[in-house]
């Protein structure tokens, strides 16, 4: 079987670096907050183009801090995507803001700019961009619109580490931007990770109070906060891993170029990218099929292991029932065809070419 996503071969590529910076914690005696943490802080800072970084406990908890940190709660609204993982939806939520969702472009799979606008309204304090796939947002023309009303940009980069937008990469495009690094992302910890970037020295400050109980001194307690703060194990492995981030995205491209190259189906729908070629990240390759059940099931008796991202669109989520009745026809679609082929930088070619044969063999009749 060739696997969507092999971990341990990824991993292992690192073990003894990996290994190296657990034992440099454990004989340090300090475990919350100390200089690993600071130290990946600073190098991602750095490399996304940002004077800040704060390290956090997750994706989910990046994005939560972001909009408590700009005091968007009860009454406010924010634009974000209605084709995204429910992450993005659920910070808003657990702040008491609104979540006002607005279709993606069929193409990109991304937030569709020309239908921003009609959504704002006097209530609207963000937009919250998903950067889905690897693949930055058109930011141009959003940013256009959220100086227009006066609203901030918030990016959610879980799955684009790395991509770039006018030769910029994400989480230097907005005002405030969450990444996670849940272990299958371009850059994966060994578990749960998140950091939030920033330019704003204002929102940077509250923010690392906020991570800590709301504390910039212990026991003393400016705001009430969250205990949400990056593990001082997944640090250095974050910091080891950031090094070779380059080379795995430039590989995962060059797998993405063979497949758009060579899988040629009329039944498969190939993914479009907006920018150049070398913004992409590919943190997943994304087809659609109409017939998906049928197609993933031939995949898989081929030995090729593939995924959806994502199967149901949250609209539909039991979590957001109180939106059974909206429709959201281009999301719905995406939803129901969509599917993952293996990528990663560990993919070996003769994978490659046999995820292409079984692709380009297959037929519904």
């Amino acid at each position: 079987m060739i696997p969507f996503l092999d971990l341990k071969k990824i991993n292992l590529r690192h073990e003894k670096a990996l290994m190296d910076g657990v034992h440099k914690v454990l004989h340090s005696g300090w475990y919350i907050l100390g200089s690993n943490v600071k130290a990946f802080e600073n190098e991602f800072a750095e490399y996304c183009g940002t004077q800040y970084c704060v390290g956090v406990a997750n994706g989910l908890d990046a994005l939560e801090l972001i909009i408590r940190g700009y005091d968007i709660g009860a009454g406010d609204e924010v634009i974000v995507p209605s084709n995204t993982y429910i992450a993005s939806i659920l910070s808003i939520s657990a702040n008491g803001a609104t979540p006002v969702l607005v279709e993606p472009d069929l193409l990109t799979y991304n937030l569709d700019t020309s239908k921003i606008e009609e959504h704002i309204t006097s209530r609207t304090k963000a937009i919250l961009v998903v950067h889905l796939y690897g693949q930055s947002c058109d930011m141009n023309p959003i940013r256009e619109i959220a100086d227009r009303y006066g609203l901030k940009i918030i990016e959610d980069c879980a799955q684009a580490h790395g991509a770039l937008y006018d030769d910029k990469r994400v989480g230097n495009l907005g005002d405030a931007a969450a990444f996670s690094f849940y272990p299958g992302k371009n850059l994966g910890a060994l578990g749960d990770g998140g950091a939030i970037t920033t330019n704003d020295e204002g929102l940077y400050n509250q923010l690392m109070a906020l991570r800590n109980y709301g504390s910039h001194k212990k026991y003393e307690n400016l705001y009430k906060g969250y205990n949400s703060r990056l593990d001082e194990l997944q640090a250095p492995i974050l910091s080891e891993k950031l090094k070779w981030l380059e080379q795995d995205n430039e590989r995962r491209r060059e797998i993405a170029t063979y497949y758009s190259g060579h899988i040629i189906n009329s039944e498969v729908t190939l993914p479009t990218v907006l920018h150049d070629p070398e913004s992409h990240v590919w943190h997943v390759f994304v087809v659609r099929v109409k017939e998906r059940n049928h197609f993933m099931e031939y995949m898989n008796r081929n030995d090729v292991q593939t995924m959806i991202h994502y199967p149901i669109p949250p609209h539909r989520q039991e979590a957001y029932k109180e939106w059974g009745d909206h429709e959201y026809p281009i999301s719905e679609q995406i939803h129901a065809e969509v599917v993952s082929l293996p990528i990663s930088p560990v993919m070996e070619m003769k994978d490659i070419k046999r995820v292409v044969e079984v692709v380009n063999e297959y037929r519904t009749d």
